[in-house]
């Protein structure tokens, strides 16, 4: 069963070329509106990226999880049920949406609601497509599956662009459509009948933990810029910050597209007992980021002068104690990402929420106890926040109970 290097490097390849053509899409649509008209474009553009946190990842890896535990019938049976959730959950937001379209939109009309529905649904089929692919083992058309959904966000724009008068409302239908690339594996809908064994697990408990877990993970990631201008940090910084997560978040952009092979991997060792392997994994996880951390930070305090004014423009700059701060948070990030999905891989779901929320809770209480001016009191409860996951994780996941003789025999191969 182990995935080989080759599709790692497949699946890592596609995150990278998939990532360079989001911002690709990002940049054609503020040049070609400019900052204010494309305003409707971010907002629902932030709101996709919250939206495959809550719901492509945790469909994606419960799909894995469950083929590899108890076949693909389990899945089979369990689908209806969950697109009439991603269907429901798709109205809710598209309502909330609604309520709250002017202030959110600068737009009275319907459209921009219609869209975030839209963009919910295409999280679940993203979710879904890419977790049967990846189950099958699958890597190729996984990475294609990432490169077309923003290529085809791309190419709509381009011809936007080229043969119409561009506008917001364009371009966001051109991102919601992006989904629609997935599609071309309608095979990952006809799963087979056989289940090797029931699940034990609650599929509502485990989708709603994941759900929950990654969107907190997500919002740490991102909440920086906000919770510096509402802390009363300066315009110049809040863009600058935004500016360095978006470029220390690389590497986790990357690991996001290669970790559901992960899943797979993990719950065979789980589910064959293989507790020293496990132990192993674990260590090698959270030794590994406490060397990437520490790296992350050096390279950090030399990109905030350096790099990030000929990335982002030569007014976009941070010091380098802040840059370093942000820099290590985002390396601890993808330790505690892999730790995340060996407790998916567990079948934890809420273990994984739990200790997010504990994390977020200790790093919300800590930042209201910092004295430090704006920008370094937000860097801080970042690095610290970040570290409280680690360290969360590391616990629930050695508290994950080893597979015992009544636990499923591991049903699927995944590469």
């Amino acid at each position: 069963m182990p995935a080989g290097a080759g599709s790692t490097r497949t699946l890592a390849v596609g995150a990278g070329v998939s990532g360079l053509l989001a911002y690709l899409f990002f940049a054609l649509s503020t040049r070609s509106l400019g900052a204010s008209a494309a305003a409707p474009v971010t907002v629902l553009w932030t709101y996709w990226s919250f939206s495959a946190a809550a719901v492509t990842f945790p469909l994606q890896h419960w799909i894995v999880r469950s083929v590899v535990a108890h076949g693909e019938g389990s899945v089979r049976r369990a689908l209806p049920g969950v697109v009439v959730g991603v269907g429901a959950a798709s109205i809710a937001a598209g309502l909330v949406a609604w309520a709250v379209r002017e202030p959110l939109f600068g737009r009275a009309d319907a459209w921009f609601p219609a869209l975030v529905a839209g963009v919910t649904m295409g999280s679940g089929l993203t979710g879904i497509v890419r977790g049967s692919l990846s189950a099958r083992g699958r890597s190729a058309s996984v990475a294609t599956a990432l490169v077309l959904e923003n290529g085809v966000r791309c190419l709509a724009a381009a011809v936007l662009i080229a043969w119409a008068t561009p506008s917001a409302l364009g371009l966001g239908i051109c991102l919601s459509a992006g989904a629609l690339a997935h599609l071309m594996w309608p095979s990952s809908f006809r799963l087979a009948r056989r289940m090797t064994s029931q699940p034990a697990e609650s599929r509502l408990w485990y989708l709603s933990g994941a759900s929950a877990g990654q969107l907190m993970a997500q919002g740490v990631l991102t909440a920086g810029p906000v919770l510096l201008a509402l802390s009363g940090g300066s315009a110049a910084q809040v863009t600058a910050v935004f500016a360095a997560l978006a470029l220390f978040r690389a590497p986790y952009t990357l690991a996001i597209g290669v970790v559901s092979q992960l899943t797979g991997r993990f719950t065979v060792l789980f589910l064959r007992g293989r507790t020293a392997a496990r132990r192993r994994v674990w260590l090698a996880v959270v030794a590994s980021t406490g060397a990437a951390a520490a790296l992350g930070a050096g390279v950090g305090a030399w990109a905030g002068q350096r790099l990030l004014p000929v990335v982002f423009g030569e007014q976009v700059a941070l010091p380098a104690a802040p840059a370093a701060l942000l820099a290590a948070g985002s390396a601890v990030a993808v330790g505690s990402l892999v730790l995340a999905v060996m407790i998916l891989a567990q079948g934890r779901g809420v273990a994984f929420a739990r200790a997010w929320g504990l994390a977020v809770l200790a790093g919300g209480i800590g930042f209201t106890l910092l004295a430090e001016q704006p920008l370094m009191r937000v860097c801080w409860a970042f690095l610290a926040t970040e570290v409280l996951a680690l360290v969360a994780l590391a616990v629930e996941e050695r508290r994950g109970a080893p597979a015992g003789r009544n636990r499923p025999r591991a049903s699927a191969r995944v590469s």
